[in-house]
């Protein structure tokens, strides 16, 4: 399969993903499911949401997909960090950045009020250290409200990501794609 620009291939990843030419895809931003099954209040599920069997899968075919010298920014379920670590890691991914995102809400309360979201810069390879790299902590100030998928991100944190750790002619993946954001 060749890779369009602009384009939406719906199915799951670990169908689609095995079709993508080896390292045609300069970079990789995803927000793929937590392994927490998150239900919130609406009811709405994330699907593969209560599993980890598409995790190591995937990420190896990211690895796969990704440029020589790329990077992948995932966010990930923290209560299952070691897996989401592990999976990483038997990929071939190299952990060079971890952000932490504090909202102004309470996603969810448990123990802990959540209040943050949490993500991992990859490296494959050695990529190019960026001119003007992004803090480790990005203000979440757009509330999205999860209109169109149950973890919707905003728009105004994934862009300054795309835009330090990718090309402006780069090909970008969400193998993950859930509202699409």
């Amino acid at each position: 399969m060749t890779a369009h620009r602009n384009t939406i291939i719906r199915g799951d990843c670990l169908t689609v993903l095995p079709q993508l030419a080896a390292g045609s895809v300069d970079f990789i931003l995803t927000d793929p499911p937590y392994l927490v099954s998150y239900r919130p209040r609406d009811g709405r599920t994330v699907a593969g949401d209560g599993t980890a069997s598409w995790l190591k899968p995937a990420f190896a075919e990211m690895y796969r997909v990704l440029k020589a010298h790329g990077y992948c920014f995932t966010f990930y379920g923290w209560p299952h960090a070691d897996r989401f670590m592990e999976a990483f890691r038997a990929a071939g991914f190299r952990p060079v950045g971890h952000f932490s995102f504090p909202k102004r809400y309470t996603s969810s309360v448990g123990h802990v009020r959540c209040q943050h979201e949490c993500a991992y810069l990859l490296a494959k390879g050695n990529p190019a250290k960026p001119r003007n790299p992004l803090s480790d902590v990005i203000q979440w100030k757009d509330y999205t409200a999860n209109r169109f998928h149950p973890t919707q991100k905003p728009v105004s944190i994934l862009l300054p990501i795309i835009e330090t750790y990718s090309n402006a002619d780069a090909l970008v993946l969400d193998p993950f794609a859930g509202s699409g954001s």
